[in-house]
């Protein structure tokens, strides 16, 4: 039997999935390596069965290693086909899947700077799965692809236009994850696919996106994946005066901001305390309380934001480990855009249902697949 192989690194969990090949891919497994870098564990959910194993991995590279050793039982009588990866940034050049060939993997890499923390973990795993499957097509599915074609003033900042040309745009990210809501609205719910949407992607890393008619027309995530909401460890939206002034007046070295914005921010920053949104919920610190408080008011924020983008908003869909999972900040976000037509059945919300919304905008809940997606696209790539 053929079969396709899905990788998806993010900034602190490596999923997998394992799907026969076939026009809608057959799920055989699926799975992901979590806490990357602290106390990692490897979940591997096979059929009915679910378990967790503690893993040693410091590393995207490590989290690989285990995956692959631990797909070993299930692939001895498999032939892998393609291997889709998830790749943050495509740049202006990707859009539409690619074979990853050794010119392609170059021009990727000078992306990095501007993903710092994905670009590096995705085409690691890009180089180990060559060296692990040979024989099998390596197909890259790009976050920044389902944003292409926003309007050039979403696109640009009000720089002068030569840096436009260089590349230098707002891309918005998340698109394998806002590419499989979009699909299953337009399967379930064809007159609400017609409409405007917000889709809140919300996990370690955030993001949301205005949809119209299935088209990205604005995005909270611009030029790299640090702009826009609060993150686990990512700042989100902050004046680039600040900055300048870290670099000019505080004498901070730019590798030193780096670390600042990327790693020491965001939710860990403001708490002091984690970036894990469950430890903030289950916390009776007052610094717990006000990161929660920063990350609703933004979310709140951007919602109002991206209604005005739209013209109206007809749904907001949850989608992400945060947007799926915590009840509470889905509850959060919700109180106080009544003006919206937001109003949250608070039994429904608890319960995790699909819909939970009592007013006259549609609140949801989604699960997102992105694996599926790469799937979808190996298996056109290699029936093509």
């Amino acid at each position: 039997m053929t079969a396709i192989l899905t990788l998806n690194a993010g900034s602190s969990s490596l999923k997998f999935g394992l799907y026969r090949d076939a026009d809608e891919p057959e799920l055989l497994l699926h799975g992901q390596v979590d806490g990357i870098g602290n106390t990692a564990q490897l979940v591997l959910c096979h059929r009915s069965k679910k378990t967790k194993t503690p893993v040693l991995a410091v590393t995207q590279s490590a989290a690989l290693e285990a995956v692959i050793h631990a797909l070993q039982p299930y692939i001895r009588d498999l032939t892998i086909r393609g291997v889709g990866h998830r790749i943050v940034h495509g740049g202006a050049d990707f859009a539409e899947p690619v074979t990853l060939s050794d010119k392609v993997l170059d021009a990727l890499e000078r992306l990095s700077p501007l993903a710092p923390l994905h670009q590096p973990p995705n085409l690691a795993g890009v180089h180990a799965a060559r060296k692990t499957f040979p024989n099998a097509f390596q197909i890259g599915c790009f976050d920044t692809a389902f944003h292409r074609d926003h309007p050039w003033v979403n696109d640009t900042f009000a720089l002068p236009r030569e840096y436009y040309e260089d590349g230098v745009r707002r891309y918005g990210f998340h698109g394998l994850s806002y590419d499989y809501i979009t699909g299953v609205v337009a399967r379930d719910y064809p007159e609400l696919h017609a409409g405007r949407i917000i889709v809140a992607h919300l996990g370690n890393g955030a993001s949301m996106c205005a949809i119209r008619q299935g088209q990205s027309v604005g995005s909270t995530m611009g030029f790299s994946a640090l702009d826009g909401l609060p993150m686990g460890t990512r700042c989100g939206q902050i004046d680039p005066g600040v900055v300048l002034h870290l670099i000019e007046q505080k004498g901070m070295a730019p590798h030193d901001v780096f670390k600042l914005l990327y790693e020491q921010s965001g939710l860990l920053g403001l708490s002091g305390l984690t970036s894990d949104m469950r430890t903030l919920l289950g916390s009776d610190k007052a610094e717990a309380r006000q990161a929660i408080d920063y990350y609703v008011f933004r979310a709140r924020r951007e919602i109002g934001a991206l209604s005005a983008v739209l013209g109206g908003i007809d749904a907001v869909i949850f989608c992400g480990g945060i947007g799926e999972n915590a009840a509470p900040i889905r509850q959060q976000i919700c109180d106080g855009l009544e003006y919206l037509g937001i109003t949250v059945d608070a039994e429904a919300n608890t319960q995790k249902k699909r819909e939970i919304s009592t007013g006259e905008t549609r609140v949801m809940i989604i699960p997102t697949d992105e694996e599926r997606v790469m799937a979808r696209a190996v298996h056109r790539a290699l029936a093509a």
